[in-house]
């Protein structure tokens, strides 16, 4: 196996693991997508035995409203400078769009990171390494399902246990889990872990 092909087969999994994130996220993502098999992935993309990174960015769509959208790009660069940060940033303006996910190979410069914060007020966008992809940490037997709570059933949860949101657990918005659903500050998790004496143990979780 060559450098190319593995570089593919890497690819694909990557390519699989931000759709199931997406997925996971609440946007829109068809079956096939998810069920994409390396021989489609390389026909779609990889024709000529390179991956064509630029042609793998998609935008997705929320299940529940048409209007939250998100782009999903995967630079060229093995280093992802500025320069192809705020040509992003242009693209999203352009269409609309509020957020996206820098899917990047090797490592963000301190200057590109400075633009990702400066935009922040008005568009947030996301960075993942692709070696952070390769795998779908939630499908870690160790990893508990997570599940993240409208604002509706946040107000619910603390309603019934008359609870100040301040009195619950903490995650980090840097946790792997809480990238991986994109949890906000002040958003809560559901965590449903397997128990022995009751069959599953429920915690809560708020993102700090």
């Amino acid at each position: 196996m060559d450098n190319d092909d593995r570089e593919v087969i890497r690819l694909w999994r990557v390519y699989r693991t931000i759709h199931q994130l997406c997925n996971h996220r609440g946007y829109l993502i068809s079956q096939a997508e998810l069920d994409q098999d390396l021989e489609s992935f390389k026909q779609q993309f990889a024709s000529h035995g390179k991956v064509d990174r630029n042609a793998l960015m998609f935008m997705v769509q929320k299940k529940d409203d048409p209007a939250d959208q998100m782009l999903v790009f995967f630079p060229d660069e093995t280093s992802v400078g500025r320069k192809t940060i705020k040509k992003y940033c242009e693209l999203m303006v352009a269409k609309g769009v509020g957020r996206g996910i820098v899917v990047y190979q090797d490592k963000i410069t301190p200057s590109a990171a400075k633009v990702i914060s400066e935009v922040s007020h008005s568009y947030h966008l996301e960075s993942f390494q692709e070696a952070e992809l390769l795998v779908n940490i939630t499908e870690h037997s160790l990893v508990p399902q997570h599940i993240v709570l409208t604002p509706e059933e946040k107000e619910t949860l603390l309603k019934r246990y008359r609870l100040k949101e301040t009195q619950l657990p903490r995650i980090q918005p840097s946790d792997p889990v809480a990238r991986y659903y994109g949890l906000a500050r002040g958003q809560v998790v559901k965590i449903m872990r397997p128990s022995e004496t009751s069959g599953r143990y429920v915690s809560y979780r708020l993102c700090y």
